[in-house]
């Protein structure tokens, strides 16, 4: 099973001690799909292949997303209870479309992946809006099936009360201390009945306040934060996805618990009809900064594609940003190994204008570091060893290759690149070799030094 390690290993750990660097996709209507003949298997299988390890995950699922967004693939009804949307029946469940979570579950478990199995989707859906029919009778109901169900497979990583957890109790996207209280009940009713022990977690919709001050009252009940910040989205700054690393900074800090970078965006396709406006200016290059902003800060990341989001179910085709995925993905596991590393503040200095600022990894022994520069440019660098120790280097999120760095004093300049009309990002890289060695040996991890994004 996967469990969470608060300030170690950004925060998750398989029981055997193996640490989890986060890699996933948003395909929250995957079991409906495969309920609608959609190729979950095949899309699952396909993602697993390319290194992603997690999906987010619905139970329920919908019909229609605000303002347009019709989910016009659905060809049968996934309403998971008894009865309809009109008039339900929520003592008796829909065991067909059961039968279909089932088979993409085993496929899940088969390959080794994991689901974030959300029990109550987003919640300004019927019946979680209404809470003068979703009585708390039938809301201890619905999750015990889930818990019964579902809770001996090694594939579920996370048990998420609810996505946007402030929606309730009324539907209202806002912040509500009351489902503050919700959350905690609910973690703690999870908690006594799921007999293995899996990740309990929230997603959010307010980014603020910080989640160390919601959640105080009872310090243990959440596990995680499934955190949600999209960075600029408007058409002058969407390509840069600026903001999201201070206000992880923010929302997290005094935050005892492990977290998750879930949300930043869903990638734009431009060939389907525009439904969800939101999304307009989610271009391939939000998807790879948004992504490279919140492994800097120190967490696993999980982004979507409108491909296989919402209204649209196209599964057998990949979008430009997921390659740019998979690089983060190869830098974090192969280039630096992501456990030893934690958010350096101090050792780099460049641009202060809007969203260019350098953001720093080091690893505890000060042996490996890297530097983010969101448009490239210049980086002054202060290491925690002398600079003559290190190697460096230019990682590039575009291809992932590597090249030569060579520094004037304690100063880097990035190579010259424009991608989609704007300049391109890099990575610095700085690692000492070990002694008599040739290439850069991968270090030891260094031990907990609690949490890492304050």
């Amino acid at each position: 099973f996967l469990v969470a390690t608060p300030g170690d290993a950004w925060g998750f750990r398989f029981e055997n001690g193996e640490p989890v660097f986060l890699s996933g996709d948003t395909t929250y209507d995957l079991f409906a799909m495969d309920y609608c003949g959609g190729d979950a298997a095949g899309f699952l299988r396909r993602r697993q292949a390319q290194g992603f390890n997690l999906f987010r995950t619905r139970l329920t699922t919908s019909r229609f997303h605000l303002p347009d967004g019709h989910f016009e693939w659905q060809n049968k009804s996934c309403w998971p209870w008894g009865g309809s949307t009109t008039l339900p029946r929520f003592d008796l469940f829909n065991l067909d479309y059961f039968r279909a979570v089932d088979q993409t579950i085993r496929v899940g478990e088969d390959l080794g992946i994991g689901f974030e199995m959300i029990m109550e989707g987003w919640g300004f859906e019927f019946p979680f809006r209404d809470r003068s029919v979703f009585l708390p009778e039938w809301e201890d109901l619905w999750m015990r099936y889930l818990i019964a169900r579902y809770d001996a497979y090694n594939c579920v990583w996370f048990w998420t009360l609810m996505n946007e957890y402030e929606f309730y109790p009324d539907g209202d996207w806002r912040y509500n201390r009351v489902a503050d209280l919700w959350a905690l009940r609910r973690a703690r009713w999870v908690k006594a009945l799921a007999p293995h022990g899996h990740v309990v977690s929230v997603h959010n919709g307010p980014r603020m306040p910080r989640f160390a001050d919601r959640f105080a009252r009872d310090p243990e009940a959440i596990d995680a934060i499934m955190f949600q910040d999209w960075g600029s989205r408007d058409e002058e700054w969407g390509w840069l996805a600026d903001g999201i690393e201070g206000t992880i900074a923010a929302s997290l800090e005094g935050w005892w618990g492990s977290a998750v970078f879930a949300e930043w965006g869903y990638e734009r396709n431009p060939e389907f009809e525009l439904k969800i406006p939101t999304h307009l200016y989610c271009d391939v290059n939000h998807t790879r900064r948004g992504a490279w902003r919140g492994a800097f800060r120190g967490l696993g990341i999980i982004h979507g594609f409108e491909n296989s989001w919402g209204p649209w179910m196209v599964l057998d085709r990949d979008q430009p940003g997921l390659e740019h995925l998979l690089h983060v993905r190869s830098f974090f596991t192969e280039v630096l190994p992501f456990p030893a590393l934690r958010p350096a503040a101090g050792i780099a200095t460049g641009s202060q204008e809007r969203g260019c600022q350098p953001l720093a990894l080091a690893s505890g022994d000060g042996r490996q570091a890297a530097v983010y520069l969101p448009v490239g440019g210049e980086v002054t660098v202060d290491p925690p060893l002398p600079l003559g120790q290190y190697r460096a280097e230019w990682y590039d999120p575009v291809t992932g290759a590597l090249q030569g760095a060579e520094a004037q004093g304690a100063t880097f300049r990035a190579p010259a690149a424009d991608y989609e009309g704007h300049p391109q990002d890099w990575v610095l890289v700085l690692r000492v070799p070990l002694a008599g060695s040739g290439p850069v040996s991968v270090l030891p991890v260094w031990p907990p030094w609690g949490p890492f994004w304050q």
